[in-house]
């Protein structure tokens, strides 16, 4: 397989080795009754006195199965592995600016950025389970305002390989759904007609699917994620190359 400009084999072989686990990657039905009894339970002293119950029937399993992903992810996303407890996403919920003053996220989230990416931002793979559903996503999602800049003028110049990706059928059909939340124009510096407007209006792209809350009962969870960021691990790069930070070219000497 062909590595990528700026990863190279040294660069894989720094990367941190996904941890194997003889552990169970899907959860129990134990682990499902907790997350809806979260959810009609959502406070601080609640979750305390249960957080034994949550280590063991939500959190153990759910980070097997990211482990689970990162093995596979060496292959064709080998600069998004991280370790499990990187890659899982907090069950706390920042309150401090938020009119929705609930303690504990009713889901628990993995976000595989790119190495060298900030937080949540650039584009990469996403996965949840929660009481109402199991979600699975790629592309970006919470761009900077520099980064959706870049995104923009990336897209508008490659739009015909981007829409190729996002209507690809093997990818549509892991994650038929797109994520856009487009603006009703064109953003400032773009013409009305030009033959990337609906991709340039989005303020996120990517695309995902929405499963019933037992599928994280499944044992087939892990191959149904991993099929899936596999297919959209060229949509996933793609997004990236504009925001990547390249080591800067050094002149060569004349004599």
């Amino acid at each position: 397989m062909l590595l990528r400009e700026g990863f190279n084999e040294r660069s894989r072989a720094s990367l941190p080795r996904p941890t194997i686990s003889l552990m169970a990657t899907w959860l129990q039905p134990a682990g499902l009754r907790f997350l809806r009894s979260l959810a009609k339970n959502n406070d601080r002293a609640w979750f305390g006195e249960r957080k034994e119950i949550f280590l063991a029937e939500v959190q153990a399993p759910y980070f097997a199965l990211i482990e689970a992903v990162n093995e596979h992810m060496l292959r064709y996303a080998p600069e998004h592995v991280r370790p499990a407890n990187k890659v899982a996403l907090r069950i706390y919920r920042d309150t401090r600016f938020s009119a929705d003053k609930r303690p504990i996220k009713e889901h628990f989230g993995a976000w595989w950025s790119r190495a060298g990416m900030k937080k949540t931002s650039g584009a990469g793979f996403y996965m949840h389970i929660g009481p109402k559903d199991v979600v699975i996503a790629a592309g970006i999602f919470m761009p900077t305002p520099e980064q959706l800049t870049k995104m923009r003028a990336y897209l508008a110049e490659n739009h015909d390989e981007v829409r190729r990706m996002l209507q690809a059928r093997a990818l549509r059909k892991h994650m038929p759904d797109a994520e856009m939340d487009a603006m009703k124009r064109v953003p400032k510096g773009y013409a009305a007609d030009h033959p990337a407007e609906d991709l340039l209006r989005a303020r996120r792209l990517g695309v995902s699917i929405t499963l019933p809350p037992e599928e994280m009962l499944s044992k087939d969870l892990t191959k149904r994620v991993t099929a899936a960021f596999q297919m959209a691990a060229p949509l996933v790069h793609a997004l990236n190359t504009p925001l990547v930070k390249r080591a800067p070219v050094r002149a060569k000497p004349l004599f």
